[in-house]
């Protein structure tokens, strides 16, 4: 087994490693484009965001009818109805008005007026870059991945404060998974046909109750941090078991963590959640007999039939190819190489006796120094 230094050095790795390709994904060209698009969109207030929802829950990117012209070089569509938004009007106060509104200021809104705005997809022109174009969700699966899902949310409900339920993706307003911190609850898409990146939500929301719980020290940073901190835990926890997902993570934390002081901080954070995910994770996939090579002690290969000797050898093959923990690979490496040697003595053994009873077959010259190449 590996040692606790070798396993703290593993940890480390793939948070480094995670940093550095966020890093090196925010220095991309296309990435710095892809910030100054949304440099060019207004902030809309909690109000507005209500408006355009209530009238379009599938906007995306909205913005004026000019400003669609003039800075993203694209039209509105022929025929296309308006979202309207609330816009202030501001006058300029009379000695009367300040008075009978118990202010010093010289402006104040005096009222306000609904404007039209269109969504990106109610335009035609040039392409407008969007967070999706760095987000892709179609994960690598993996062999054992439901049943770590599985296992991973029981034993949330079971052994934690924490409640994990499954609602229909459509009732998530186009997220995958969400934590309410008032009700210590995570809820996942359940009908998410990715296993993969269910398992990675799970881990993502997992990260979130540990991090911005209301109990929290760090309940109170700001999204950006929260979702960097969340999908790095989750990017690490996925590494861990063997599952890359590289580019829906890497490209959801840029798309959060647009400074890089931000992604410097919030990973120095995530460390003591990683560690805490990854032994969870780990304790799990032995209980599920996904992590432990086919017991096989090396007094007893002898005693292995031929054809139990070759599924070993098998086994071991498919579990060094799955291995991600260097130390972990390097014995398992060793213990193929005895199955393989095992093997290679029988071989020759076999071929021996078969010399012996077939004389008139002309024998090799030397036999000393055979060897099996591999």
């Amino acid at each position: 087994m590996p040692s606790k230094a070798d396993v703290k050095a593993w940890k480390a790795q793939l948070v480094s490693q995670s940093e550095q390709q966020i890093l090196r994904l925010t220095d991309s060209d296309r990435f710095k484009q892809y910030l100054n698009t949304l440099a060019k969109f207004h902030q809309y207030s909690t109000r507005n965001i209500d408006l355009i929802y209530a009238q379009n829950p599938q906007a995306t990117q909205v913005a004026g009818f000019k400003q669609w012209q003039t800075d993203f070089n694209r039209t509105v569509n022929k025929g296309a109805k308006s979202i309207r938004i609330a816009a202030p009007i501001i006058n300029k106060l009379t000695p009367a008005d300040q008075k009978r509104l118990d202010t010093t200021d010289e402006r104040a809104i005096v009222g306000y007026r609904y404007l039209p705005i269109f969504d990106v997809a109610q335009t035609s022109g040039d392409p407008v870059l969007s967070s999706k174009d760095f987000v892709k969700e179609n994960l690598a699966d993996h062999q054992n991945v439901t049943s770590l899902y599985n296992a991973f949310k029981d034993y949330l409900n079971q052994q934690t404060e924490l409640t994990v339920s499954e609602r229909p993706l459509a009732e998530l307003n186009g997220a995958k998974g969400y934590f309410q911190p008032s009700t210590n609850e995570i809820v996942i898409g359940g009908d998410e046909p990715d296993n993969a990146l269910k398992l990675k939500t799970l881990y993502h929301e997992y990260a979130h109750s540990q991090l911005h719980g209301l109990k929290s020290a760090f309940k109170d940073r700001p999204r950006a941090y929260q979702e960097t901190q969340a999908e790095a835990v989750a990017y690490v926890a996925m590494q861990n078991i063997g599952v890359d997902t590289g580019n829906y993570s890497l490209g959801y934390v840029a798309t959060w963590a647009k400074d890089k002081a931000v992604i410097h901080s919030a990973l120095s954070e995530i460390q003591q959640v990683s560690n805490k995910v990854i032994e969870l994770s780990d304790g799990l996939t032995k209980q599920l007999g996904l992590q432990e090579a086919q017991k096989e002690p090396e007094h007893d290969l002898k005693q292995l039939s031929a054809q139990a000797l070759n599924k070993s050898y098998q086994s071991l093959q498919q579990q060094v190819q799955q291995a991600t923990d260097p130390q972990q690979k390097s014995e398992l490496k060793i213990k193929l190489n005895d199955v393989h040697q095992e093997i290679s003595e029988r071989t020759q053994k076999q071929l021996k006796a078969f010399a012996e009873q077939s004389p008139k077959i002309k024998k090799p010259e030397v036999t000393n120094n055979l060897q099996i190449r591999r």
